[in-house]
């Protein structure tokens, strides 16, 4: 199980981060797997050009949300949790990998991943906010075909010194990168994201480690990335496949039903996956009960298995 640390501000405060790092201990010592934290530099008005969510318990998406949510850096709390725990894989989701010079980002992702001994996981994404991106003076349009040519370059910086690189958007000549990451080919990759577009496929097929899809993929979504996959001299089974809970709230004040939501996971396990996402604030109130609710998650879910 992997425990989202993200928008769970029903429970705690965006300031109160130590508590975010007490509740991933206690998720380890419960026995899951992983913890997750998302991430934004800056928001703008297009936050909430959706209207925000009904319940504030729910998950952040494209448009839902209040301007003022907090989203304080996800490497730098990660980093935080590699320093208290040992087993604990450590995903850094929704990296919007084009608002950072790949170099800089390599930098600190190496870094971090070697802190933790190769227990992160990187799941770069190109976002959806053209205010955040006009913040920052990266074009919007452009995105995707940035995302393409970091991808290129940290393959390249976690395998070799020196690197010389040119393409559209970086060039640069003989840099050498020391040191590089924990793993010889660097920290596990996944992607994710709402549909199965030929971009995303490419992706998975070349550098994925994992597919995170937001929601759950048809069963012709998934042909499609077995096939791509199998094209490409690889298998599905070579993934780890991302599920997750679906929250059911009563109405837009209270906690959704653990039981109900848990009940989604043995059709996703039939379908191959093995990992499951959970946010504790989507079921307790209680900032001091995230420690309790692991250990019940995970006593439901082994009864399942």
């Amino acid at each position: 199980m992997q425990l989202v640390l993200s928008e769970n501000w029903t429970l705690t405060s965006g300031r109160d981060l130590p508590t975010l790092v007490r509740w991933a201990q206690e998720a380890e010592d419960a026995g899951f797997d992983s913890v997750m934290i998302s991430e934004h530099i800056v928001l703008g008005q297009d936050a909430g050009a959706e209207g925000t969510m009904p319940n504030p318990r729910e998950y952040a998406l494209p448009g839902n949300q209040d301007p003022f949510t907090p989203w304080p850096s996800s490497l730098l709390l990660l980093a935080s949790i590699a320093a208290v725990t040992t087993q604990l894989r450590l995903a850094a989701a929704a990296i919007i990998a084009p608002l950072r010079h790949p170099l800089v980002l390599a930098r600190e992702l190496g870094t971090l991943d070697l802190l933790a001994q190769g227990r992160l996981i990187v799941l770069p994404t190109v976002s959806w906010s053209r205010a955040e991106y006009a913040a920052l003076g990266v074009p919007f349009e452009r995105r995707g075909q940035i995302l393409d040519e970091q991808l290129e370059i940290w393959e390249l910086l976690w395998r070799q010194s020196p690197v010389r690189y040119e393409g559209r958007h970086y060039r640069f000549e003989d840099v050498y990168f020391e040191p590089k990451a924990y793993r010889p080919n660097g920290p596990r990759i996944w992607f994710g994201g709402s549909g199965m577009h030929d971009a995303l496929i490419r992706r998975i097929v070349r550098y994925g480690h994992g597919f995170n899809p937001l929601g759950r993929p048809s069963t012709e979504a998934m042909d499609k990335l077995r096939s791509a996959l199998t094209e490409a001299g690889r298998d599905i089974r070579e993934l780890e496949l991302v599920g997750g809970t679906r929250a059911v709230f009563p109405d837009s004040r209270s906690c959704a039903d653990l039981g109900q939501a848990l009940d989604h996971i043995p059709a996703q396990l039939e379908q191959g996956f093995t990992t499951f996402c959970i946010k504790p604030s989507q079921f307790t109130d209680d900032p001091h009960g995230v420690g309790d609710f692991c250990r019940k998650v995970i006593r439901r879910v082994e009864s399942m298995v």
